[in-house]
């Protein structure tokens, strides 16, 4: 089956299969989150991204392997009402941006800067700390050796526009400011974009559309 991303709360989860990278996404909760799970084929271990709701729906795609690491994109509470329980079910290490770790109320084991690398077995990704919609607001780069990049990019990047700035000036023009710079700027339109809500994206479908968002202004 093809992976589209299109994934409904209740239903099933739909499964990116990459030559070292397994990415299952889920939806859950009534915000309707997205949850990630990436599993390293070479070795079988496997990182959260996302413990938003549904802590035994979680537990249930992570299955019997449990996994190392869970990384909260930032500090939002739809975004870790189920982190306790996946954690204290799992064991898993608990990675959040440093600036947002204090409004997570689990303990972060491990606090991430921009450029800091989290690995899942033989996979690397690289962390962006991207300010505006959070202070502490981190995405996730995995560039894939095989094929194109994946960003994952919490609420920071939506198909049609960056996270919700609050109609804050400042915030929204640090966001579109480090979006463009530390995303737009240094990958290229295949790469592929997984939001903390709703569909999947890629860059090249957005790119064109940065000018008309910073015209409006969120």
């Amino acid at each position: 089956m093809t992976y589209t991303g299109d994934v409904k709360v209740g239903g099933p989860a739909d499964v990116h299969e990459l030559k070292d990278l397994m990415i299952t996404k889920i939806a859950v909760g009534p915000m309707d989150n997205n949850a990630y799970l990436l599993r390293c084929r070479a070795t079988d271990e496997q990182l959260l991204i996302d413990a938003a709701n549904e802590a035994h729906t979680l537990i249930a795609m992570i299955g019997d392997d449990g996994i190392a690491s869970v990384v909260t994109t930032h500090q939002h509470g739809d975004h870790w009402q189920a982190l306790a329980e996946v954690v204290s079910a799992t064991g898993a290490r608990t990675y959040a941006g440093r600036d947002d770790a204090p409004g997570i109320p689990v303990p972060t084991d491990v606090l991430v800067d921009d450029g800091d690398v989290i690995r899942v077995g033989r996979v690397e990704l690289t962390a962006r700390h991207l300010v505006g919609h959070t202070p502490g607001s981190i995405a996730l780069v995995y560039d894939d050796p095989h094929g194109h990049p994946h960003v994952f990019t919490g609420d920071c990047l939506f198909p049609g526009g960056v996270g919700n700035t609050r109609k804050d000036p400042k915030a929204f023009a640090s966001l579109i400011h480090d979006v463009e710079t530390k995303i737009f700027e240094v990958l290229p339109d295949e790469t592929w974009v997984y939001p903390g809500h709703g569909n999947d994206t890629t860059l090249g479908a957005e790119r064109p559309q940065l000018p008309e968002w910073h015209a409006r202004g969120w």
